[in-house]
């Protein structure tokens, strides 16, 4: 009898083990400001050996788009699973939590559920980490024999240049001048080592924090790994910006605004313009423009290898065989498309994003899908891989059906929003005066004058500056843009565009007024919501 209980215990435990070792875990990979300027989107310059070779095993999305083109709304919305208007979550400075101080986010779902959850780098906004909420073990903290890179340059005088144009603005306008009034260069090229930088530091760190993790075989783990970079500033290190020749890199198409295209539609690079170096106003000449690319290249490439060495430390570690890998960015970025560098606006170059995803049991490999796909949506599809339950305050789709049948029917559209770029700093919050006394006053004059003489008497400050909000809809063929009053859903729109892009992929033009017919049932189908999409 005893012989039998303990055959029995043998039997259980074993059981338990075994279950526990298949347990999927996940490596959860964010990067910052990331277009789909990647070798394996198509681009005929990126260096991006690793995302190709992950891409080229697993399944890339086509057509993935954020729900607002601006880090921290965007990333509420994807750990959270819930849309921008859900949240309340417009801008840069107001937390999460403020505003959702119960909402269950995705890696805290995952600890209620048996994982443990760490992060290294930014995967919530700064200043909303959720720590002791959302993750339920620190990352290490401390590498031995590496120095932890302060100050976003390597080079002494860059950081100097930092410093000193930081102290002139806080003297003239306080601690406003902490949201981004002074900066330095936008790029650097220095030759120094991978961790020298704070993208490879958090790397080592991810790389160190996983080895932690995986010795205990019987805990399934959540690791997030959030790049900073290509976000400003581009700094790289040599050997990155070495991989290009910077006469063969193609420029911008299209540098004009849309014909017939919402005056408010459009920034005036204030984020860029911050920089040292970089012109107040005016267009900035090609000799730059070509430079600014270049370090946007060398960025991208320098994660890319970081990529490399974190999931080559999954194969050390021996787990790469059962961790689910999924690669996002948090909304796009204009190089000069549309004649704007930056992020936020409601155009496909500022909300398309790209996004990647493994796993060890996917039926297809190797394949790219032109499903709309959304990052709400990346939520519940690691719940369902985890075999975990699905919130029901969640308001993406699961595409864990597209890994094994990525050409079926999908989405109807994809929803994202943004309030009126040309009236709002880059964090997408109101102008503050401070942005109005320094050089950007110009700028923000000429804006106005752009919206004012479009919009005729439709025009209102406070409206256009507080409450105008622009949505914006991608269905398979069309792009329609609604700018309306956020205060009243049932408003009719101030102004409306649309873009076909059958034939207007760079969307130069807008065809609403010319298709009132077509506008109208888009419209009809704008209305109908998300939920109508699925």
């Amino acid at each position: 009898m005893l012989r039998l209980i303990l055959t029995l215990s043998l039997v259980l435990l074993s059981q338990s083990v075994d279950y526990a070792g298949e347990k999927l875990n996940v490596l959860f990979i964010a990067v910052d400001d990331l277009r789909p300027e990647l070798g394996c989107y198509g681009s005929p310059i990126a260096k991006t050996p690793h995302l190709d070779q992950l891409a080229a095993d697993g399944l890339l999305f086509n057509r993935a788009y954020c729900q607002q083109a601006i880090c921290r709304p965007s990333r509420a919305s994807l750990m959270t699973g819930a849309r921008p208007d859900t949240t309340g979550l417009y801008h840069n400075y107001v937390s999460l939590r403020e505003l959702q101080p119960n909402i269950l986010t995705l890696p805290e779902h995952f600890v209620a559920n048996g994982y443990d959850a760490a992060y290294c780098g930014k995967i919530f906004h700064q200043g909303d980490t959720d720590d002791g909420r959302s993750w339920n073990r620190e990352s290490v903290k401390r590498l031995d024999g590496i120095r932890k890179p302060k100050g976003g340059y390597a080079l002494p005088e860059n950081l100097k240049m930092k410093s000193d144009n930081m102290k002139s603005m806080l003297a003239k306008y306080g601690e406003a001048a902490r949201r981004g009034l002074a900066a330095g260069p936008a790029y650097e090229k220095a030759d120094v080592a991978h961790t020298d930088y704070v993208d490879g530091y958090n790397t080592a760190m991810a790389i160190a924090t996983l080895k932690e993790m995986t010795q205990d075989n019987e805990t399934p783990f959540f690791l997030a790994m959030g790049y900073k970079l290509p976000h400003l500033n581009w700094c790289a290190p040599s050997k990155y910006w070495d991989l290009y020749d910077a006469n063969d890199i193609p420029m911008a198409d299209e540098t004009d605004a849309p014909e017939n295209g919402a005056a408010m539609g459009l920034h005036a690079s204030f984020e860029l313009r911050t920089r040292a170096g970089i012109p107040k106003i005016g267009p900035l000449s090609p000799e730059l423009s070509r430079k600014l690319k270049h370090a946007y290249l060398a960025s991208v490439s320098y994660v890319d290898a970081q990529i490399g060495k974190l999931i080559a430390a999954l194969e050390d570690a021996g787990v790469r065989d059962n961790t689910v890998i999924v690669v996002w960015g948090d909304h796009g970025w204009h190089l000069g498309d549309m004649g704007v560098w930056g992020k936020a606006t409601n155009y496909e170059i500022a909300t398309r994003v790209p996004l990647m995803i493994w796993a060890p049991d996917m039926k297809v490999r190797g394949v790219t899908t032109d499903a709309l796909v959304e990052l709400v949506d990346i939520y519940p599809t690691l719940c369902e891989l985890a075999e975990i339950k699905v919130p029901e305050h969640t308001e993406g789709t699961s595409f864990k059906p597209l890994m094994n049948n990525p050409n079926q029917p999908w989405k109807k559209a994809a929803f994202s929003q943004y309030p009126n770029p040309a009236l709002r700093e880059w964090a997408a919050n109101p102008l503050s005066q401070g942005m109005r006394e320094t050089w950007f006053g110009p700028l923000i004059e000429q804006v106005e004058e752009r919206i004012i003489n479009q919009q005729g008497k439709a025009w209102d400050r406070e409206l256009f500056e507080q409450h105008l909000m622009g949505y914006t809809m991608r269905t398979d063929r069309y792009r329609l843009v609604i700018w309306k009053d956020h205060r009243d859903p049932s408003a009719s729109p101030i102004y409306v565009e649309l873009f076909d892009h059958a034939n207007d992929p760079n969307e130069t033009k807008n065809i609403a007024n010319e298709h009132p017919e077509l506008t109208s049932q888009l419209m009809t189908q704008w209305n109908a919501g998300w939920e109508a999409a699925r």
